[in-house]
């Protein structure tokens, strides 16, 4: 089996949103619901996290103008951005049953955003997880954490206001930022170390990750969870690139790390084994063999850059 092209990315999944994201302006209600009267701006409906689809399974995204009826019965509605002098705005129907947002998206179906990241042009692909994230997080953002009150959403879904009459606390979106990392033996001969975890099956390897905890840098994160779960004393550690994961609020920092020895001691909770690789095992595993890992993710295009498969 050859290497399949059409699974690599040209850069990183979910991170080529090219809107403008009208920071200053989405603040004035007035300008947002004009935009929302404009017979050209974009409504994208989702579902529940999921995009819908048409019968071309192409992601819906209608015209103001024909989502008039979606609109009003959207739960929440909120502005991605313009493009140009065009204003796109995310609508969940997450209240309603799937078979009425279906007829409201003049779509046919609903699908699981990650199962289209690879067959989808980039930017698009980014706008829905764009939309799932902001979707998702006022959702599940309808209480204030401090006093227990209704939330009211503001900033064209940007921004929660607690409508507790004694708080008042305002509510934006949390991201929750992970590692990732890619760690290289000291030795002259490139090695990197995959782990297996707890769950995965018999091949199941796959590159150290962790959340950052408070009061932690991120190279800090890096050498806990390498030296916590594997038991590998880490020196460098190198900045890669980072992808927004949405899923459902997480931004993925990737790195590059040097282990100072090759001695691994696995923790026995997260971790079932760890080994070190060489590149030709690398490479054999994305073209032939179990893969790279998510191909929609940082940590199989860490991979795929280490074994010179894809551009960095």
């Amino acid at each position: 089996m050859g290497h399949d092209q059409g699974m690599a990315f040209d850069g990183l999944a979910y991170t080529g949103t090219t809107h403008d994201r009208a920071t200053s302006l989405r603040t004035d209600p007035d300008w947002v619901a004009e935009q929302l009267r404009h017979d050209d701006t974009l409504v994208l409906p989702m579902w529940r996290d999921r995009p819908l689809l048409t019968a071309t399974g192409q992601p819906a995204m209608l015209t103001a103008r024909a989502a008039r009826a979606l609109v009003t019965a959207a739960d929440q509605t909120a502005l991605l951005g313009l493009d140009g002098a065009t204003a796109t705005f995310a609508a969940d129907l997450s209240a309603i049953e799937e078979a009425d947002a279906l007829l409201l998206g003049a779509a046919d179906t609903s699908a699981d955003l990650r199962s289209l990241a690879t067959t989808l042009p980039g930017p698009l692909a980014a706008t829905l997880a764009y939309a799932r994230g902001l979707l998702y997080w006022n959702r599940h953002t309808r209480y204030c954490g401090s006093c227990g009150a209704l939330t009211a959403s503001a900033h064209a879904g940007h921004l929660r206001l607690c409508r507790g009459s004694e708080c008042g606390r305002q509510l934006f979106p949390r991201i929750e930022p992970a590692v990732i990392v890619l760690v290289e033996s000291p030795r002259p001969e490139p090695r990197c170390l995959l782990a297996r975890h707890h769950g995965a099956g018999t091949d199941g390897f796959s590159l150290l990750a962790g959340f950052v905890e408070i009061g932690e840098s991120l190279e800090g994160a890096v050498r806990r969870e390498v030296a916590e779960e594997a038991g590998v004393a880490i020196g460098a550690v190198t900045y890669r690139s980072s992808q927004g994961w949405p899923f459902p609020a997480g931004l993925m920092v990737g790195f590059v790390a040097q282990a100072t020895d090759e001695t691994i001691a696995v923790d026995g909770a997260e971790l079932l084994e760890a080994r070190w690789f060489d590149r030709a095992e690398i490479v054999e595993r994305i073209v032939d063999g179990p893969g790279s890992g998510p191909a929609d993710s940082i940590g199989g295009w860490l991979l795929r850059s280490w074994a010179g498969l894809d551009r960095p």
